[in-house]
């Protein structure tokens, strides 16, 4: 069906309608500070009308990108806000400037106040399940998952069959680990094809359901998903990506460039193995037990000396040698998208199948204390084993896999480096994950 061309003009701003063509005429033409003056010369004349308003908003808000302006970008905020206070506003031009608002706070990071426009919208108009839609995003911008799931409850009911609040729905029962129940929502919300449904996370958890459900559908949808664009390959499904950089799941120390790095961690691998027991032995609370939740079952924890390019004073203390071992290599120190940790698995542990978030780093291993067998990791298609005083390297932005099935626990060390293509300037200017 042909969408309906918004009413934006009342009674009173008919009778000036060529005064507006003319403003926003200028508008169109990217005219921007002339068609400012001419909507604030009609705002100032006829302070009663909403298009006028609604005009001189646009204009500010063309200007605020023109001069890539917070401040003047507020003032549009302020104004479309202003526009919804006229009398008799057409109801398509309240909806228009609010949801207009409500984008350019959300831009501005004030979160808080595009949810108070999102829900001026929705009890404006309470049949409107799209303005419902936005609100229940608002609620996952700012992490409060379950008001959007309520939202989406809401809109669910109303209507039963809307894809962008099933894919939403499902996305927010993965994250609560309903992993049984996510599924047919995030699949139904992707076959509707409804503006909004086709994002990446939405096939990276379907598919991530599904394999931990057994289901092998979940390549279908990864293949799905890289035919859409959003992955690099069904194997490489990391979201955070630099295009081009060389791709393959293992790789030696040769092809990284970083053969200094890995000659120092296999040359001192006992210093590094001994500090990480001594640590293991008196102060246990320093691992961590694994957070993203990524375990089917066991025990896996890490402690953790540098995140995101930054070292962790106090852990260092701990394991003072190491850490002064680790300073000579920035590729790993300032690799602001990874860490260096120890990380411990114990017997009866597996990890789902899972992938990393970006393709811009390596992830190095170094054997401390390695079961003679019953461990294991696979990456993409190939499966290897750790040994004790070796590296392995390989991207993690490929899916990965690990089974401890050995009598004994699993002890390594992990330092994550930057992606060797990388360019200096790359490194300085990614930001951090």
């Amino acid at each position: 069906k042909k969408k309906k061309k918004p009413k934006l003009l009342n009674k009173f701003d008919k009778t000036i309608k060529a005064e507006l063509d003319a403003a926003e005429k200028l508008r169109k033409k990217g005219k921007v500070e002339e068609a400012l003056r001419a909507f604030e010369a009609l705002v100032s004349q006829y302070p009663q009308s909403p298009r006028a308003r609604y005009g001189k908003a646009q204009s500010e808000d063309d200007l605020a990108e023109k001069m890539r302006s917070n401040e003047m970008l507020q003032k549009a905020i302020n104004t479309y806000d202003e526009v919804v206070s006229l009398p008799n506003v057409p109801s398509d031009l309240i909806k228009l400037s609010l949801k207009r608002e409500a984008d350019r706070q959300q831009f501005l990071g004030r979160m808080r106040g595009s949810l108070v426009t999102l829900q001026k919208l929705v009890q404006l108009f309470p049949s409107d399940t799209s303005f419902k839609n936005d609100l229940g995003v608002g609620y996952l911008l700012i992490g409060d998952n379950s008001n959007a799931k309520k939202v989406y409850e809401e809109v669910l009911s109303l209507a039963p069959n809307d894809g962008f609040a099933k894919v939403h729905y499902g996305f927010i029962l993965k994250a609560e680990n309903k992993i049984a129940e996510s599924i047919p929502y995030l699949k139904e919300g992707l076959e509707s094809g409804e503006p909004g449904t086709n994002d990446g996370r939405f096939y990276f958890h379907l598919g991530d359901a599904l394999q931990r459900m057994g289901d092998k559908e979940a390549y279908k949808w990864y293949e799905l998903g890289y035919q859409r664009g959003h992955f690099a390959s069904v194997w490489q499904r990391s979201l955070y990506n630099v295009k081009g950089l060389k791709a393959q799941p293992w790789w030696t120390a040769r092809e990284t460039g970083y053969t200094e790095l890995v000659k120092s961690l296999e040359k001192n691998w006992k210093l590094i193995r001994d500090e990480g027991l001594a640590v293991m032995d008196k102060k246990r609370s320093l691992f961590l037990p694994e957070d993203e939740n990524l375990r089917e079952k066991g025990d896996w924890s890490q402690f953790t000396l540098w995140q995101q390019g930054r070292k962790n004073e106090n852990a260092c203390k701990s394991v003072p040698k190491t850490c002064a071992l680790l300073e000579r290599f920035p590729e790993a120190t300032g690799c602001r998208r990874g860490q260096i940790k120890y990380s411990i698995m114990h017997p009866g542990t597996h990890v789902w199948p899972h992938t990393g978030p970006t393709n811009c780093r390596l992830r190095m291993h170094l054997g401390l204390v390695i079961p003679k067998e019953g461990c294991r990791i696979r990456c993409a298609q190939e499966n290897r084993t750790w040994e004790e005083g070796k590296v392995l390297i390989f991207d993690d932005s490929f899916e990965h896999e690990v089974w401890q099935d050995a009598e004994n626990y699993r002890l390594i060390f992990i330092v994550d480096v930057w992606h060797p293509e990388l360019t200096a300037q790359q490194r300085r200017t990614l930001p951090a994950i």
